[in-house]
């Protein structure tokens, strides 16, 4: 016996990272929207890692900032630990990584969520959607219930058919023990969705009680912590240190006596794991000539004693498991908590979708996270977000807003999807943007927050706010520009910081291109009038000593938008295009570019493949003006 649910304009299923981001901008944007999740207490829940940010994905986290989403000030709020990586490298690749209280982060993201007008949370088992005239218009769930809707988003992250592994035990799972969703996977077959069978994995928790610490590095947080929300501005919370150490010559030993029990040998294991996220009996045996890899120690919260032991990722045995824990250094008669395992789930081959977000093959239905091919919490959030805005969108009959790979690092990993597709667990890494030093942690403001004001994410307030730190930026620099000092001002000053006198006046700005000087050279020598806070002097800083490289990424941003911006019609029949590869053909057909720039990015679609395509498209616009 069915049921009436109820009729929203978006219904979010799922509620892990991606699917908290999508409901939230969704509501925000006007939207009544409706998140339906197999289990209310695990919103937002950190089934593996409890940490946010890192090289890439501290940048995504920003980027969702900015457009006015919610995780980077979750994550302010419930922070254990924060820590700027790679300050020794340049600006492009500076990350912010915090530890999170994985249990504040939930609790405080879904208290936020429940106080949002607009967005109904409700728990179920999502098993089937509504398809009506070739649109999906809905969702049923396990009890009967139908919910209707103008638009539906896909946020299952690792429950689609989850299957838990370690040593010979296998079971149907989602993570941390979580029903599977298994016949929502099924349906998605019977609709003619691809599907391909991917693994992830998760280390063992142990009592912090029974860790020798004395035998650790211990590895703090920052002094003075930068925060990912551009709203945040300072905080009380304690920060908790993590702790480094080491695995051994026997700790290998194990687990090479034991690999005809581990699952990723013995042929168990189907799916395809993440290559940049390996498990250790993956890396001994990959890496065998390392005596030694890194292993932290990592709190899971203020009020917890289980350590995340990061860098153990495994599916061995849970003897095998104790056993590896106890020979390395510091956990000689640590307790082990929980077991490690590898998870296997059924995952949407991602080229299936438009650059919204949108599938082909049904409109009105979204898909977000790790269901897309993903790994990581912060590459969900960022899908997240733009499936949100562009579900409120199509219900609102507005264009989809599509980010390009110079405008930020969620473009960069949306383009990768849908345009080449993946054949692993896709990780977000900074060597993926070709257009790093525009792409930076620092600007993501200055990036993406007038496009989350456009769309009714930023509100008013907040947006003058970011209009008075621009303008205030860009006054400084015309300040330091026709700010002139002689050398009997300068040079005395200069010789402190171990730079060159000059010979001639010179602008404050011209000496600030030197390496060796910083922002506090001119806060010594000509402090500026205006009240600059910490991030706006490095905003300066930056602009002025990158200029020359900016400005030649912009010429070339500018060089290749032209090619985006030659838009491929609907209905374009690549077979009739004489000249052009059949893999060229092929891959055209299955992925239906939406520009010439996307085009270009296909794998297996060549320089000549692409002049063939503009002779034919301008052959096209020409007969299509004359009969119009």
């Amino acid at each position: 016996m069915s049921y009436d649910g109820g009729s929203y304009d978006v219904i979010v299923i799922g509620a892990g990272h991606a699917g908290c981001e999508a409901a939230l901008a969704s509501a925000r944007m006007g939207c009544s929207t409706l998140m339906i999740t197999i289990n209310l207490d695990m919103v937002a829940f950190m089934p593996c890692n409890p940490s946010i940010g890192g090289p890439a994905k501290g940048h995504v986290v920003r980027e969702i900032d900015a457009l006015g989403g919610e995780m980077g000030r979750n994550i302010d709020k419930t922070f254990i630990q924060l820590r700027m990586l790679n300050t020794g490298k340049g600006p492009a690749v500076h990350a912010l990584r915090a530890q999170a209280d994985k249990f504040q982060y939930q609790h405080a993201m879904k208290e936020t969520m429940e106080k949002t007008p607009k967005l109904t949370l409700r728990q179920g088992m999502v098993e089937r959607l509504i398809v009506e005239d070739g649109h999906c218009v809905g969702v049923i769930t396990k009890t009967g219930t139908s919910y209707r809707s103008k638009s539906v988003i896909l946020t299952t992250g690792t429950y689609l058919r989850g299957k838990v592994i370690m040593g010979e035990l296998a079971y149907e799972s989602g993570p941390n023990n979580q029903q599977p969703s298994i016949k929502l996977s099924e349906h998605l077959r019977e609709l003619g969705f691809e599907l391909v069978r991917f693994k992830t994995g998760t280390p063992p928790r142990v009592h912090k009680d029974t860790i020798d610490f004395s035998k650790t590095e211990i590895q703090p947080g920052d002094n003075k912590p930068k925060f990912f929300s551009f709203e945040t501005k300072s905080s009380q919370n304690e920060q908790l240190p993590c702790w480094l150490t080491y695995t051994s010559e026997v700790t290998h030993q194990i687990i090479n006596d034991n690999l005809h029990r581990a699952p990723m040998f013995t042929g168990i294991i189907e799916g395809t794991g993440p290559r940049y996220c390996p498990s250790i009996e993956d890396k001994v045996v990959r890496f065998s000539d390392k005596s030694k890899h890194q292993i932290f120690l990592e709190p899971e919260g203020k009020n917890t004693s289980e350590y995340y032991v990061q860098g153990l990722s495994t599916s061995l045995p849970e003897d095998v498991q104790l056993a590896v824990l106890r020979s390395i250094p510091g956990m000689e008669k640590v307790e082990m908590m929980r077991n490690g395992y590898a998870i296997e789930y059924d995952a949407m081959v991602p080229t299936q979708l438009w650059p919204s977000l949108e599938t082909k093959r049904l409109p009105g239905l979204f898909t977000a996270g790790q269901i897309n091919g993903t790994s990581g919490y912060e590459e969900a959030a960022g899908q997240g977000v733009m499936a949100g805005i562009n579900a409120a969108r199509k219900v609102q009959d507005k264009e989809p807003i599509v980010l390009d790979r110079s405008q930020g690092y969620i473009g960069v990993l949306i383009d990768d999807l849908v345009t080449k597709g993946t054949n692993e667990p896709y990780r977000l890494l900074t060597s993926r943007a070709e257009y790093r030093l525009l792409l930076r942690h620092d600007n993501a403001d200055l990036r993406l927050t007038p496009i989350g004001h456009e769309i009714g994410l930023i509100p008013q307030q907040r947006y003058e706010t970011f209009l008075e730190k621009k303008e205030l930026v860009e006054r400084e620099i015309a300040r330091l520009q026709e700010t002139k000092v002689k050398p009997v001002e300068v040079n005395e000053l200069l010789a402190q910081y171990e730079s060159a006198p000059i010979v001639d006046g010179s602008n404050l700005l011209t000496l600030m291109r030197r390496p060796e000087l910083t922002y506090s050279f001119v806060d010594q020598l000509s402090p500026s009038a205006e009240n600059l806070d910490e991030d706006m002097k490095e905003q300066v800083e930056i602009q002025i000593k990158y200029a020359g490289y900016i400005e030649k990424q912009l010429q070339h941003v500018e060089k290749l938008q032209k090619m985006e911006k030659k838009k491929i019609p609907d209905g374009i029949n690549y077979y009739e295009i004489h000249g052009l590869a059949i893999e060229a053909r092929q891959k055209l057909t299955k992925i239906v570019p939406i520009s010439i720039g996307q085009a270009s990015r296909i794998s297996g679609v060549t320089p000549a493949d692409i002049s063939i395509l503009l002779v034919h498209l301008e052959h096209y616009n020409r007969v299509t003006a004359a009969r119009g």
